[in-house]
């Protein structure tokens, strides 16, 4: 058995362990990174910081940071400055470097390359602090955007400059990244705000973004809600005040009074998070869960730190098509269509029929990239595959050629290819390659005339809008339009033509050959057929014209103005808070019914934080469909808003806003944004930075909003630029400028990895 040692042997062996550290202090060697030929030997083993700066008469408040050196190339950083020599693992004979940070916000270490255009530049620029660029380092305009709003957060701008998450950073926190987000966060600040670049290169910051969250590894594009999420969540927990988490109970309202429970849930919230985060971007959601069958009611208060809201979706959605007719000589009409958003290619159709008056059982629906078809779409499948950008074509055909698969037609996928000679300069052999050009065509060919000289009459007919075939006619270079009784006589006569152009079965891209048989037999289709007529360029030059082919004319429907839909901030808050009935694949469990039930849920605000954001939710994700939506959402630069607090209404100022442009696979993102010390606000775009004006805020790719409190705004201690309002989109002078004909270098500052 075991024997358990008293509490006072505890204590003993304690104070046995205090006492030998103070006889052993560890001999460590002190010297500054400006001066590291003036090293100070020091014994000690308490904290080193302090006796560092005593030391070295270093300014009290001047920021610094402490490396440790085991050899002559290997340096580690010694973050917290607060333990002890034997908790950092310093040992005797070790040096620990002192640096203090640069004016510009910048570290010595770093080895920052600067450029500008001279010398004298380097050390005279002076530029409003805030107002400064970020280069993009390859696909990172979403961590520009974000980076720029929270920059002119003012409340967490002023933390971070004051330098007062120092005392702050928390390095035990195993939900944190050691309080290494935090001090690269606070590196682009500092330099940001320190007036000295014009532009700054967020690389450090980026490495460590991607070192703790591996989604953003890599230079793919990315979303500025996502970033502004991570790093909100990052920064909280790198500064969580509670070093401690306890394990806390959650109580459900139990009938309680509404302002008994939401205090309880945000005590509860503090007593694990409590950071310069919290303090300024959190609030508190109330949240009702109605049971279905026993009408079991469940209140529960949840902190959140961004609103997402969503934006009304219209049940419809604007098309544009263009319709090519039967008739050879008509042009392509185009057309723009209303159609159910979560519909079928069939409702294109039938919306389409109505303005022709051409049977939907007529029609063939593809999508043409780069002169070949990127899709065939069969009616049953959903428009959600069709993206706005996608250039859309509608071929009318035969009548029963579509439906009938097996039928006495085949519908034939027709490419135009331009035949090249070119010689190789290895072997001196010459070779034919092919280039398409043009749009394809769709055709019903009966199946008894695929046959090659066939196949070319009906072409030839096919393409009549373009081509010159009468005066070929006359040189005897191209047989006659005819009929296929009169083709049949005459094919000889056809032999020995010039042929305008030659027949070959190809593969759905247009590129590669597949057999075919002699001349004159019939070709063989076993899916869907794909043929290319090859023109010679002399002969395509005579007698095809490219003008006419790529004409077309716009229906009616084209000429009514296509009107955006505006709609207010406030109606997306309300759906917000609009009663839904949960998902299939989230339900709640009643503790009444003791099963999962589809209840009612509904969220409502409670209280509202110093910094509220709000996500416009353009994203739109369903069972159907998949869109940015880009309607323009109405939002005030003066916000009013209520919550259920019983506290008057919360009154905010606009200060930052983060800009989309694009669709779903690509785009671009920007920012707006007031700076705090004069009022004035700018555009950022990168590292370009020009004044911008309130009436130019609202758009349709606002993204992200940043409000700020009224009761919480600090007055400009500036006045706004004299020639801000008098020309407000002559670049400001911390970002590019015209000199002699030729475009200013940009300065920028490389942030190096420790």
């Amino acid at each position: 058995m075991k024997r358990q040692l008293p509490l006072k042997c505890f204590i003993c062996i304690w104070q046995l362990i205090e006492f030998k550290i103070e006889v052993y202090p560890v001999e460590i060697f002190l010297c500054l990174h400006s001066n590291m030929e003036n090293v100070v030997t020091a014994q000690f083993s308490h904290t080193i910081q302090k006796v560092m700066m005593k030391q070295f008469d270093v300014v009290e408040g001047a920021e610094t940071r402490l490396w440790m050196k085991s050899s002559d190339t290997c340096c580690e950083r010694l973050r917290n400055v607060n333990v002890n020599v034997l908790d950092s693992s310093l040992s005797s004979g070790m040096t620990v470097i002192m640096e203090m940070r640069n004016e510009d916000g910048t570290w010595p270490s770093s080895r920052p390359q600067i450029i500008r255009n001279s010398v004298e530049e380097q050390e005279s620029y002076r530029g409003q602090p805030g107002v400064c660029g970020l280069t993009n380092l390859g696909n990172t305009c979403f961590m520009n955007s974000a980076l720029q709003c929270l920059s002119n957060t003012p409340p967490l701008t002023e933390y971070f400059l004051q330098s007062a998450y120092l005392e702050e950073l928390n390095f035990t926190n195993p939900l944190g990244m050691k309080g290494e987000i935090a001090e690269a966060y606070a590196d682009v600040i500092k330099q940001m705000w320190s007036g000295r670049h014009y532009s700054v290169v967020p690389r450090l910051f980026k490495t460590k973004v991607g070192h703790f969250a591996s989604q953003f590894l890599g230079y793919q594009q990315h979303d500025s809600q996502e970033l502004l999420s991570f790093l909100l969540d990052g920064l909280h927990e790198d500064l969580n005040r509670v070093k401690n988490k306890e394990y806390i109970e959650l109580r459900d309202a139990d009938g309680r009074p509404d302002q008994e429970v939401a205090e309880e849930a945000w005590h509860n919230h503090q007593r694990r998070n409590n950071s310069v985060i919290v303090d300024t971007f959190h609030g508190l959601f109330k949240s009702t869960l109605v049971c279905p069958e026993c009408r079991k009611v469940s209140v529960t208060f949840d902190p959140f730190c961004y609103l997402s809201v969503p934006l009304p979706v219209s049940k419809d959605r604007v098309m544009e098509v263009f319709f090519v007719y039967l008739d050879p000589v008509a042009k392509p009409v185009q057309h723009r269509l209303v159609v159910p958003k979560a519909g079928k290619v069939f409702d294109l159709c039938s919306a389409l029929s109505e303005m022709t008056n051409v049977s939907v059982n007529q029609m063939v629906v593809a999508d043409v990239f780069n002169h070949r078809f990127y899709k065939i779409y069969h009616a049953d499948e959903s428009l959600s595959c069709i993206l706005d950008r996608d250039d859309i074509f509608v071929y009318e055909l035969s009548s029963g050629s579509v439906e009938e698969e097996e039928g006495d037609e085949v519908v034939l996928a027709l490419y135009l290819r331009e035949r090249s000679h070119y010689r190789d300069s290895g072997s001196g052999s010459s070779s034919c390659g092919t280039s398409l050009f043009g749009h394809p065509l769709l055709m019903a060919v009966p199946r008894v005339q695929c046959s090659r000289n066939a196949l070319y009459h009906l072409f030839l007919q096919r393409l009549q809008q373009p081509c010159h075939t009468e005066e070929e006619e006359e040189k005897g270079e191209c047989p006659p339009q005819t009929n296929e009784r009169q083709a049949k006589r005459k094919g000889y006569q056809a032999r020995r033509r010039k042929l305008l152009f030659s027949i070959h079965a190809v593969n759905s891209n247009g590129t590669t050959e597949r057999g075919m048989g002699e001349d004159g037999s019939a070709f063989s289709f076993s899916s869907q057929p794909y043929v290319a007529i090859d023109w010679d360029p002399d002969m395509k030059k005579k007698c095809y014209n490219e003008n006419e082919a790529e004409k077309y004319v716009k229906h009616q429907s084209m000429e009514v103005p296509h009107q955006q839909t505006t709609v207010q901030l406030q109606e997306c808050i309300e759906l917000f808070t609009t009663v839904e009935i949960l998902e299939e694949e989230n339900p709640w469990y009643c503790p009444i019914c003791k099963k999962h039930q589809l209840a009612t849920k509904k969220l409502d605000l409670w209280s509202l934080p110093e910094v509220l954001i709000i996500h416009l939710k353009r994203f739109s994700y369903t069972k159907y469909s998949r869109e940015k939506l880009d309607i323009i959402v109405d939002f005030p630069l003066r916000l009013v808003i209520s919550c259920l607090s019983f506290t008057p209404p919360s009154r905010y100022d606009l200060i930052a806003v983060s800009n989309h442009y694009g669709g779903l696979r690509d785009g671009h993102y920007t920012s707006y944004a007031r700076n705090k010390d004069n009022g004035q606000w700018y555009y950022f775009d990168d590292n370009k930075v020009t004044y911008a004006r309130e009436e130019q805020i609202v758009t349709n790719a606002a993204y992200l909003l940043f409000y700020h409190r009224q009761d919480k705004i600090r007055q400009p201690t500036l006045p706004p630029p004299s020639d801000s309002s008098s020309s407000p989109t002559q670049p400001a002078n911390v970002t590019s400028h015209k000199h002699d004909g030729m475009e200013r270098a940009i300065s920028c500052v490389n942030m190096e990895t420790d």
